[in-house]
């Protein structure tokens, strides 16, 4: 028998009972840290034991090729009950990692957490409780950090040219130790980019983001994962992803040169019909200027088009092989 309703009557609904739906989902991403699996899950779990919250933790196995898979999976025996694990076919990196936790999470609050241990397990409680204050994102930013000096000053640099460019202000874009709103997770996850740079995403998805101050600790086990390359690659992925300056400082470069030249053309003129003179080093270091800034300039078009490349062919972003979770209560 269908029913009818009023004009203006609001239709009440029942609330569907939803078994097992935990109020905070933590993203974990692992590669190769079958030394800090052991550590992290026992002081995560200690942690998390103890605030009063229902939670689940997805580790999403990154392709590792140590004993992380299998101690992931004996993980999940001993506590399947807040545990599950997603294994990816292959290395796809951290952010598509955690992107693939997002896609699966059931939580209201969703915290993103590095294996490292640099960033203490201990502190989600901090960020949960802005979040209960009404903040929508709770950023972590590393007070005082204790990596070596290249990658320290490296990531403030990055992070100086980084908000110039995308004019997205966040004291810390590197620290992974946050906490989202359910609605901006979504959101991250709609969007189709083959390189998404989540903390600069969702901070602009936010609509009352606060960072804070969190304890960052020397590594706790390995190495990391970051190279030289890796770190100039996610620049280049947030430069292109969410800003046109790059293109518009070429422009303007650009016609900054054609300028010069043309002074350049004029006055080279006027020497050689007035005072015969002929020097060419001037000119061949001209020339190379010249040719660098358009060879950088061709480099960083190919960097936008390549982007619109990918977003046409829509390839997937991950593979996943396989999922390990706790069904229907069982």
């Amino acid at each position: 028998m269908q029913k009818k309703f009023l004009s203006g009557e609001k239709l009440k609904k029942k609330p569907i009972p939803v078994k097992n739906v935990p109020s905070v989902s933590i993203v974990i991403p692992m590669f190769n840290e079958e030394e800090n699996v052991d550590i992290l899950s026992k002081r995560l779990l200690k942690t998390m034991d103890s605030i009063g919250k229902t939670y689940e933790i997805i580790f999403v196995d990154d392709g590792s090729g140590d004993k992380t898979p299998t101690m992931l999976r004996n993980l999940f025996k001993k506590r399947s009950d807040v545990v599950r694990i997603i294994t990816f076919n292959g290395n796809y990196g951290q952010y598509v990692a955690i992107l693939a936790g997002f896609e699966h999470v059931r939580g209201d609050v969703i915290v993103t957490l590095d294996a490292d241990l640099q960033n203490l397990p201990e502190e989600i409680p901090n960020l949960l409780a802005k979040i209960d204050e009404g903040y929508d994102l709770v950023g972590g930013y590393r007070a005082k950090r204790h990596d070596n000096f290249f990658r320290t000053y490296a990531s403030k640099i990055v992070n100086f040219i980084r908000a110039k460019a995308t004019g997205i202000e966040m004291k810390d874009h590197g620290c992974m130790l946050r906490a989202y709103k359910k609605f901006i997770v979504d959101e991250v996850v709609k969007t189709r980019e083959t390189s998404t740079f989540i903390t600069a995403l969702a901070q602009k998805f936010a609509g009352n983001p606060i960072d804070i101050p969190v304890t960052h600790e020397e590594r706790a086990a390995g190495g990391s994962k970051y190279s030289l390359y890796k770190l100039i690659r996610i620049t280049f992925d947030l430069l292109t992803g969410f800003s046109l300056v790059p293109l518009q400082f070429f422009t303007i470069v650009g016609m900054l040169i054609s300028s010069a030249s043309g002074i350049y053309f004029f006055v080279e003129l006027f020497k050689k019909v007035v005072s015969r003179h002929h020097g060419y080093g001037l000119h061949f270091a001209f020339v190379f200027l010249l040719l660098s800034v358009i060879i950088l300039g061709v480099g960083l078009l190919g960097e936008y088009l390549g982007r619109a490349y990918f977003a046409i062919c829509e390839h997937p972003r991950f593979i996943i092989r396989e999922i390990l979770e706790k069904k229907n209560g069982k």
